[in-house]
C-alpha cells in the first residue's frame, strides 16, 4: 500500500513512518499540507492521512484545494486527529468526500482495511 501522510508533527510522521514500514508498505510524510497537496497531484496514493489542525494551511484548507485540483482523491482521505468532532462534523467531513474520521494515532490493521475496502467502491 502507498501511503501519503500529512502531519505538522516531525514525532507523529516518524511514528506513522515506522508503523507503516515495518508492516511492508510505502510511506511518504509531510509536514506542510501544502506539500502534501503538491504530492497528491503528482502522484498516486492508495490512502491519505491527513491531520486536520496544522499551522498556516490546514487540514480543511487541504481538502478544499484538493477537491478543486484532484477531487477523486477525497475518497482516499482518513482524517486522523486528536481533536474531539461531534456528530455535525463527521457529517459534515464525510459528506465532503473524506473516507472517513479517525482519532489519533489509529490503528494500522483498520487502516489496511479500510484501505481494501475502498478499492471495492
Amino acid at each position: 500500500m502507498k501511503v501519503l501522510h500529512i502531519d505538522d508533527s516531525p514525532q507523529i510522521c516518524e511514528l506513522y513512518s515506522d508503523m507503516f514500514t515495518a508492516d511492508n508498505h510505502s510511506i511518504t510524510s509531510c509536514n506542510d499540507g501544502k506539500d502534501g497537496l503538491k504530492q497528491v497531484v503528482k502522484n498516486d496514493y492508495d490512502l491519505i492521512l491527513l491531520d486536520m489542525c496544522m499551522p498556516k494551511y490546514s487540514g480543511l484548507d487541504f481538502l478544499r484545494d484538493l477537491k478543486t485540483q484532484r477531487p477523486s482523491e477525497l475518497k482516499k482521505v482518513v482524517v486522523v486527529s486528536v481533536l474531539d468532532f461531534n456528530e455535525d462534523q463527521v457529517k459534515e467531513l464525510l459528506d465532503f468526500g473524506v473516507h472517513s474520521v479517525e482519532e489519533k494515532p489509529p490503528n494500522l490493521q483498520n487502516l489496511v482495511s479500510m484501505q481494501k475496502n475502498m478499492l471495492f467502491k
